[in-house]
């Protein structure tokens, strides 16, 4: 059985959450392949806001497997805070809710470090959220790292304490001012593995190999989007993981030939968190009106997210490099009351018209070129079919189509898993 992936197309923030819990009904695991706590996956259903950060998007589904993949990184202190807050909702994770054995673990000093070194970068900083995830991979990729499966191994403190110590010392080169209590932190985390410890832990890869052969659906959980992957993001204002496609392949241990449907998400417009070029942002009513009426605020963060128009270069870009089948367009129900929208279609790249994304989208590079459409001024959150929505935002959705050459066949009108729309493509 193949297994489908869900992945974002942008800055992330596009709200995979929600579609991953409309989907989840239709498979029997979901599992998340990259990313950690600086994910931040917003479900809203029978009137209730949850925030996600590393547990899969299926939790809430009694009869799902949620599987936390070898490329996820874990922080086992907001891990556990999750957990209490789905003790609050009577979700039973005991038997829903497995952890790869290969998945890296977050530890105090590597949260202490990613705030050491952003202070150190000073105006260059990249936008951290400052939960530890870029230390955690290098130490991954440097053979240093501690995996899940390691906690389960007698002498897994001996090694905690040489990291840690070598972590201190990392620290105090950087000779910056970063307060902490190590022991404090430590007594925290420490009881939060126990708990980790109380789950299920799997060799992830074998499972999902045996699922595959029992037939098993199974739907890919990405974090972060496209455009702040490592390799082919906008570099280095980027995540440290893998957010694409080929992320999946490596995060879950299955091989490129096992993929099916590419779900590819992203927004009507254009959001960005922290630090980095931005070509369609904008510094006008319309942004203020973006991100004060789509409640704008990173869900890791708290930050405001930076707003502009819909970047089709740098979509059609995230498209190619996932091989997106279907698309998923998000809150086109924020641009209702506009005049007129308008969608960058090309840039002037050092006096160029070029239609693809290039090395560098600095400002001082890259110009956007616009195509302007009209708007529409019905509120779209109470229409639950494609019939009912206004002829301009049709219209709309046509356009991309037509643009991106991939049907979109899902919308979203409104936060709650109600408000999804199917349409008719043809």
């Amino acid at each position: 059985m193949a297994v489908d992936l869900l992945l974002g197309l942008q800055w992330g923030d596009e709200g995979k959450g929600k579609i991953v819990d409309v989907f989840t009904s239709k498979y029997d695991i979901v599992a998340r392949f990259q990313g950690g706590p600086n994910a931040g996956h917003t479900l809203v259903f029978n009137g209730k806001k949850h925030v996600l950060h590393t547990i899969p998007s299926g939790i809430f589904h009694d009869n799902t497997i949620n599987i936390v993949g070898n490329g996820v990184v874990i922080d086992p202190v907001i891990f556990k805070k999750e957990l209490d807050k789905l003790d609050l909702q009577n979700v039973n994770y005991q038997k829903s809710l497995l952890i790869s054995r290969k998945a890296h673990i977050i530890l105090p000093t590597h949260r202490l470090l990613d705030a050491a070194s952003e202070a150190a970068k000073g105006k260059a900083k990249i936008g951290s959220t400052l939960k530890g995830i870029g230390p955690t991979y290098m130490d991954k990729t440097g053979r240093n790292g501690i995996r899940v499966g390691d906690v389960e191994l007698a002498d897994w403190k001996d090694k905690y304490r040489a990291l840690a110590d070598k972590h201190e010392a990392m620290i105090a080169f950087y000779n910056v001012d970063v307060q902490y209590d190590l022991q404090e932190l430590e007594n925290e985390f420490f009881s939060a593995v126990e708990t980790l410890k109380s789950l299920q832990f799997i060799d992830s890869e074998e499972y999902i190999y045996q699922a595959q052969q029992n037939n098993k659906t199974i739907l890919a959980e990405g974090a972060q989007g496209s455009l702040l992957d490592i390799d082919f993001g906008t570099y280095p204002y980027v995540t440290s993981s893998n957010t694409t496609a080929a992320g999946a392949c490596t995060g879950l241990g299955i091989p490129p030939s096992a993929i099916g449907e590419v779900f590819g998400i992203f927004k009507a417009y254009t959001t960005r968190v922290g630090s980095g070029p931005f070509p369609t942002e904008l510094f006008d009513e319309y942004g203020e009106t973006m991100g004060r009426v789509g409640q704008e605020f990173g869900a890791t963060t708290g930050r405001p997210r930076r707003c502009g128009w819909l970047d089709l270069v740098a979509l059609k870009y995230s498209c190619r490099i996932n091989g997106v089948t279907q698309l998923i367009m998000m809150k086109g129900d924020v641009l209702s009351g506009f005049d007129h929208l308008k969608v960058c279609t090309a840039y002037i790249y050092k006096g160029d018209t070029i239609s693809h994304l290039p090395y560098n989208i600095e400002a001082e590079n890259v110009t956007p070129i616009y195509t302007e459409l009209k708007g529409w001024q019905a509120d779209l959150t109470a229409m639950n079919s494609d019939d009912e929505l206004p002829k301009e935002f049709n219209d709309y959705v046509a356009f991309l189509e037509k643009e991106l050459q991939i049907p979109i066949t899902i919308v979203s009108v409104g936060p709650d898993r109600k408000q999804t729309i199917v349409r008719k493509v043809m």
